[in-house]
C-alpha cells in the first residue's frame, strides 16, 4: 500500500508493518539547500526498510540487520544523547517527534539498509524518513509529508549534529519515479521535472568514504554565513545567498576574503544552473543540461572546494566516453559519488571505460549503479506476508 500523497497512513494493527524510504542522487544543486536555494535531486531505488509491531514497554528495540546489533531506548528518557553510533538516526527522529508534542507507542524495530554507507547517496535521510513514517503509523499519527522532512531534519540537525539542509529528506518523501524534483528550499514548493528515456543516471562510487558531520561541512555552511552578513549590511532584503545575485556579488563581495567570495560565487552561480537545469529537462535539451552538470562540477572543485583527486579523476574518465552528457560529483564531497547523464546506448562502455581507468589509477574497484528513479516513503507489503 502505498502511502496517501500528503499524509502517514494512521491505521494500527497487531501484526508487522513494513516501511521503506530511499536514498536520492541530487543531479545538480550541490550545498544550496542550507543557503535557502534550488536543488534538483531524485530519489533513487536504494531504499532503507524498517519494519515495525508495537511493544507494551514504552520503549524502542532496535536491530540493525546491516551491523548486526540490538540497541533498546527508553521513550521516557529526557535528555537523551547521541552516541555517534548509527542507532543516532533512529532515536534522533523519536526524540524530535516527542519534542514536537507526538506521543510514541513503543515498538520494535528491525531496519535493513541497501544504500551505501557514506557515499553521497544520503542513508541518512534514507534511515530518518522510514523511521519517521514507521513510528507514526506504530503510534496512530497523522503526519503531513512535509512536516515528517522538516522533523526528519532537525533530527540530524540538533541530534545527530551535521547541519544538512531539507533536501534529502524531502525527495526522500515526495519523490515520483521517472521524475526529478526541483524543489525551491525557502518556500519548499517543488516541481517534478520528467526525466528522458533516452538517457540513464549512472552512479559511481569511489569506495572513499566522507564522513558529513565532520567539521569540513559545518566549516563551510559557516563561510557562506559569514558571506550573507556582510552583503546583508551593505544591500537590502538579503537573509541567504539566495537572494544575492552575481552581478551583486561582484560589485559588493569585493571587500571578502577571497575563500568566503568563492564559497559565495559558488552557491549563487549554483542556484542559477538549477534554474536553467530545470528549462533544459523540460525542453529535452540533454546537452545543455549536461554542460550544466559539468560546471557545476568546475565549481564545487574550485570554488567550494569540496571534490577530491578520486571524484575528479572519476569525472574525468566519463567525459571521455561517447554518449556522456555530463559528469559531476554529488553530495556533500571529500569522496563518495558522482552522477553521470549518459545515453542508454552506451551505459556498457561508459562502466567498462569508468571500472578499468579508476581501478589501473587508484588501485580501487569502484561500484557503478545504474539508478531507476523510484518513488518517496511508502508502506510496503512484507516480503513473508505478514
Amino acid at each position: 500500500m502505498v502511502l496517501n500523497e500528503t499524509h502517514i497512513a494512521n491505521q494500527i494493527h497487531g501484526q508487522s508493518r513494513v516501511f521503506r524510504a530511499p536514498g536520492r542522487v541530487n543531479l545538480i544543486g550541490e550545498h544550496t539547500d542550507h543557503n535557502d536555494g534550488f536543488v534538483m535531486p531524485a530519489a533513487i531505488d536504494f531504499s532503507t526498510w524498517v519494519t515495525i509491531s508495537p511493544l507494551d514497554k514504552h520503549k524502542l528495540s532496535i536491530f540493525s540487520e546491516n551491523f548486526g546489533e540490538h540497541v533498546d531506548f527508553d521513550l521516557n528518557e529526557s535528555s537523551p544523547a547521541p552516541r555517534k553510533h548509527w542507532s543516532d538516526y533512529v532515536i534522533g527522529v523519536a526524540v524530535v517527534l516527542a519534542r514536537a508534542g507526538y506521543r510514541l507507542r513503543g515498538a520494535k524495530l528491525r531496519i535493513r539498509g541497501e544504500v551505501p554507507l557514506g557515499s553521497g547517496l544520503s542513508s541518512s535521510a534514507a534511515i530518518e524518513v522510514a523511521t519517521a513514517c514507521a513510528l507514526a503509523a506504530n503510534s496512530g499519527l497523522t503526519i503531513d509529508r512535509t512536516e515528517l522532512a522538516k522533523l526528519c531534519r532537525r533530527a540530524e540537525n540538533e541530534f545527530v549534529g551535521a547541519r544538512v539542509g531539507i533536501m534529502d529528506q524531502f525527495v526522500s518523501c515526495y519523490g515520483q519515479a521517472k521524475k526529478a524534483l526541483l524543489l525551491d528550499c525557502r518556500s519548499l514548493e517543488f516541481e517534478l521535472v520528467p526525466l528522458s528515456d533516452n538517457a540513464s543516471l549512472v552512479v559511481c562510487n569511489t569506495m572513499v568514504k566522507h564522513a558529513l558531520a565532520s567539521g569540513a561541512y559545518n566549516e563551510r555552511r559557516a563561510q557562506c554565513e559569514a558571506g550573507v552578513k556582510h552583503l546583508a549590511a551593505l544591500l537590502p532584503n538579503v537573509n541567504a545567498l539566495r537572494d544575492v545575485t552575481l552581478e551583486q556579488l561582484k560589485e559588493y563581495g569585493r571587500d571578502l576574503p577571497d575563500v568566503i567570495y568563492r564559497r559565495c560565487l559558488h552557491v549563487i552561480s549554483e542556484n542559477a544552473r538549477v534554474l536553467e537545469a530545470g528549462k533544459a529537462l523540460k525542453q529535452g535539451y540533454l546537452d545543455s543540461f549536461g554542460h550544466l552538470m559539468n560546471e557545476s562540477h568546475r565549481s564545487l572543485r574550485e570554488d567550494y572546494e569540496v571534490s577530491s583527486p578520486e571524484l575528479d579523476l572519476m569525472v574525468e574518465l566519463a567525459r571521455r566516453v561517447s554518449g556522456v552528457y555530463g559528469a559531476r560529483m554529488t553530495g556533500g564531497g571529500f569522496g563518495g559519488c558522482t552522477v553521470n547523464l549518459v545515453a542508454v546506448e552506451h551505459v556498457e562502455q561508459f562502466k567498462r571505460t569508468v571500472v578499468e581507468g579508476y581501478e589501473k589509477a587508484m588501485k580501487l574497484v569502484p561500484e557503478i549503479y545504474v539508478c531507476d528513479v523510484a518513488n518517496g516513503a511508502e508502506e510496503v507489503i512484507s516480503p513473508t506476508g505478514e
